[in-house]
């Protein structure tokens, strides 16, 4: 391991580093610290935000949601790679996470819905990863320092420039005051028709299967900073017609598709660099007096435009084993998490309510508007770790659709 940099960000010394016999990756953090591995997936470099997610299952969803575009993966748990890739576990056609670090190599396929293996699914899609790390001590790293930046590189033939991959870490401006919502948003508004997905023995000619064409009760325009489409296929399976709007579109464009209720999605960056052309067209959108939901960044968002302040997390939230306490019932949900700002503490402004707290560090998982038909949490509901602990969110958000039509 190559020493770590000074306080004043000397640039560390590397001249006397070994590399390991076979290692074919190497992951370096900003202060120099090196975890070499052997590679997978794309041969190629990757520079971003380290972050950990603690979920059992779900790699492939994980790798595909739009929250964590400019971040490098660290899994915790082994197994990557059992259920080879699919056509269906994906929340968009283009993964916007940059890449994997895992602690064992990938796991040969075993499952009936493999398409294929994992590694060629990497592959094609320009990811590279790196295995044979020590997770735990990654994560601990991650826990106690916070979410480093770090670079990440693939080298089939183990030729390192270590210089180099350091003055990439130090380059990378960092997630703070990055608007990435933009990259990943929808370039163009668009109708989702797929509804959520069904066992083999309930689907489609005894598949599994979405549902197609749910009956149509209400009309539910999305606002896209990064949607997840099983976030889009709740909906639809509770009988909306989803109409999906760029991140950037103004509140009068939204009006025109004359909705029933407003959806802010989930996604990837710093709310208060989206919100420097969003917060305005939600703040509209919330006097308009229609019914008003959101989930993730779309929940921050929502704070931002009432009134509130966001700030960054030491290390962030991300897996599917988050218990969240709904204060409104006193039931604790077990949900699935990945966020790396929060709601400051203390700047709602009078008149919202915090309606969820997270049981692991007691920061604000849900708002809503009193008086109202205004909420948000801050977890997904739609990532079914409890699996179905915070579906009612979705429910109760069409519910005040029906009561206010």
């Amino acid at each position: 391991m190559a020493q770590p940099a000074t306080a004043d960000n000397a640039k560390p010394d590397f001249s006397s580093v070994a590399k390991p016999d076979g290692a074919t990756a190497v992951l370096m953090l900003a202060d120099g610290t090196l975890f070499w591995g052997r590679g997978l997936g794309a041969a190629t470099t990757r520079v971003g935000e380290v972050c950990f997610n603690t979920s059992l299952t779900g790699y492939q969803e994980i790798m595909t949601d739009p929250s964590y575009a400019g971040q490098i993966i660290t899994f915790t748990f082994p197994h990557i790679g059992n259920v080879g890739a699919n056509s269906m576990d994906v929340e968009t056609t283009t993964p916007a996470a940059l890449g994997l670090v895992l602690r064992a190599d990938l796991t040969e396929p075993s499952n009936y819905r493999a398409e294929r293996h994992f590694d060629d699914w990497l592959k094609s899609f320009d990811l590279p990863g790196i295995s044979g790390v020590d997770t735990r001590r990654l994560t601990r790293r991650i826990r106690d320092g916070g979410a480093p930046t770090g670079c990440l590189m693939h080298a089939p033939d183990g030729v390192f420039d270590l210089d180099a991959l350091w003055q990439k870490t130090r380059d990378w401006p960092g997630l703070e005051g990055m608007d990435l919502a933009i990259q990943v948003s929808c370039r163009q508004t668009y109708q989702w028709r797929e509804g959520t997905w069904a066992f083999a023995r309930d689907g489609i000619n005894g598949e599994d299967s979405f549902e197609v064409e749910p009956e149509i009760k209400r009309h539910v325009v999305a606002m896209d900073f990064g949607a997840k489409r099983n976030i889009l296929r709740n909906l639809s399976s509770l009988g909306c017609k989803v109409t999906v709007v760029p991140a950037n579109a103004t509140a009068e464009e939204i009006m025109a598709h004359e909705p029933d209720g407003i959806f802010l999605a989930n996604g990837p960056g710093d709310p208060a660099a989206t919100g420097k052309y969003a917060v305005a067209e939600i703040s509209k959108l919330v006097e308009s007096g229609k019914p008003v939901f959101g989930i993730c960044l779309g929940h921050q968002m929502l704070a931002l435009s009432l009134g509130a302040k966001t700030e960054k997390m030491h290390q962030g939230h991300r897996g599917a084993n988050h218990p969240v306490k709904d204060l409104t019932t006193g039931k604790v949900e077990i949900t699935s998490q990945n966020h790396g700002f929060v709601i400051s503490e203390g700047s709602l402004p009078e008149g919202v309510e915090i309606t969820h707290r997270s049981l692991f560090d007691g920061t604000i998982e849900g708002i809503r508007l009193t008086g109202r038909p205004v909420f948000s949490v801050q977890h997904h509901p739609e990532a079914s770790p409890g699996p179905k602990d915070s579906h009612y969110l979705f429910q109760r958000f069409v519910d005040l659709i029906d009561k206010e039509s």
